[in-house]
């Protein structure tokens, strides 16, 4: 058991998410204060001491990206002048995770520079749900645990109504992911192969698996521009039957994705969690909390009890 007080503080993107892991922990949050200077760069303040204490600083790095980035940065810069103990970067949806990779010459693997950046500013380690590709923690030096909120969102479709669906995985690099959606479910998995043709066109080529007379529940990391969206047709062509629900575990959803869902009446809801905040509700999309999956980790990790138990990896 640590000796060291266990904190949690938390930055502007997303407050009401770090409280109610506060409030699940029963602490009570540390007080810092965001400035943001009328050049736009970004001051950070932490308003009470941490010498010696476990910091554990909430701040998902949702639109706008590079601001909430930035102050996670400086105020891990902050923490570690101001003596704390050790600092966890607890980063629900990690910035650039779709770029850990070059898939041509010349391109920065943007993901491995925010991991540097993190343990260069003194992280000493990192938790993040659902990481869009499971290389991405071994670009750190420090230890990293990836949380998957598949329980949470299963928990949603355990009610009536899904006993004759289908689980679908958008592309072939989900498909693991939608596998254990499909284990955990009792249903059967159907993949979908599509090509990109660019950074928000994708054109679905075949599908592999039986849909037909089956409702589809099809599943993904992360949920942006919504070019998934528009990808039910194939589906409904191969036999696939009442109205299709998303199930996403980090729902961005810029205003491009709205509006295809609005537009589609075969679309019932999209499921998200709150790994991103959802500052506009629609009634097309559901939000489950993700605070006490979080809150349960951040405590197992401050006692130093195993949590193999509770993560799935995706």
């Amino acid at each position: 058991m640590s000796v060291h007080p266990l904190r949690i503080f938390y930055g502007s993107a997303h407050p009401k998410l770090a409280q109610e892991i506060a409030r699940s922990l029963g602490v009570t949050p540390g007080v810092c204060t965001t400035t943001h200077l009328p050049d736009s760069e970004i001051h950070v303040m932490i308003d009470e001491v941490v010498r010696d204490q476990d910091i554990y600083f909430v701040q998902p790095c949702s639109v706008p990206v590079n601001d909430n980035l930035m102050e996670l940065i400086l105020y891990l810069d902050a923490f570690r002048r101001a003596s704390a103990h050790s600092v966890t970067a607890v980063i629900p949806y990690f910035p650039y995770a779709r770029q850990e990779r070059m898939a041509k010459s010349r391109e920065a693997i943007s993901a491995r520079v925010v991991a540097n950046l993190l343990e260069s500013e003194g992280a000493n380690r990192v938790i993040f749900v659902d990481i869009h590709n499971l290389a991405i923690p071994g670009f750190f030096n420090i230890p990293v645990d990836t949380v998957s909120a598949i329980p949470v969102i299963c928990d949603y479709f355990q009610k009536p109504g899904f006993e004759n669906a289908a689980i679908v995985s958008p592309d072939v690099g989900r498909a693991s992911m939608a596998g254990k959606y499909a284990e955990r479910l009792n249903l059967p998995l159907v993949v979908m192969h599509k090509r990109r043709t660019s950074f928000q066109e994708t054109k679905t080529t075949h599908v592999v698996g039986d849909i037909k007379g089956r409702r589809p529940i099809i599943i993904d990391d992360i949920m942006a521009g919504g070019s998934v969206l528009k990808q039910l047709d194939v589906l409904y062509e191969q036999g696939a039957v009442g109205k299709a629900i998303f199930a996403v575990s980090h729902g961005v959803l810029l205003p491009s994705a709205i509006k295809l869902l609005e537009a589609d009446d075969r679309i019932e809801k999209i499921v998200v969690t709150d790994t991103v905040p959802q500052n506009r509700p629609h009634p097309k999309v559901d939000v489950v909390s993700i605070a006490p999956l979080l809150a349960s980790i951040i405590d197992r990790v401050h006692h130093g009890i195993s949590i193999s138990g509770i993560i799935i990896h995706s």
